[in-house]
């Protein structure tokens, strides 16, 4: 099977768009990352490195697999007592970070630290995805994972560059 990469991000992005998230909400999160250690870093410079993330195969699939696992959740087509566990996004279910590892772990021990950080203290658009979906019959359980993983390699990508 051949499959179109450039249609695939697209379609990611869209699925994105689709659960309120925009490529600058992922830009804003990098810039917060990285503008201690680089005073000169732009809005433009994070969104331009967070396009390059999602330019990579890996991530395409991580965000697609990630939002279809939250929407199936949400309607009801995954069965209990895992639909409970997503839709609560239960403290001790560890999968959505380690399908997020799988970003970041293409740039490296930096992506790293700085995912641990974003997950840790949910950072601008993280910290909003993941009040909506408690609760609320909103599934965001592995959207605010794949946000700061997709961030952290961004920030990554500016600290291997500069």
């Amino acid at each position: 099977m051949n499959v179109d990469y450039e249609n695939l991000k697209t379609y990611a992005i869209k699925l994105l768009g689709e659960r309120g998230v925009t490529l600058t909400d992922i830009a804003n999160i990098t810039y917060e990352l990285q503008i201690k250690y680089y005073n000169n870093l732009t809005i433009e410079e994070c969104l331009e490195n967070v396009k390059q993330v999602l330019c990579k195969r890996e991530v395409m699939f991580t965000v697609i697999t990630g939002i279809t696992i939250d929407k199936l959740a949400e309607s009801g087509a995954i069965e209990e007592p895992l639909r409970s566990i997503l839709l609560d996004d239960y403290s001790l279910y560890g999968i959505d970070e380690v399908l997020a590892y799988s970003i970041v772990n293409i740039y490296g021990s930096i992506g790293l630290t700085n995912f641990g950080y974003v997950d840790k203290v949910k950072l601008g658009k993280i910290g909003e995805i993941d009040r909506l979906g408690k609760n609320s019959g909103v599934c965001n359980t592995f959207l605010d994972d794949i946000i700061g993983a997709i961030a952290s390699a961004a920030a990554s990508r500016i600290a291997h560059a500069r």
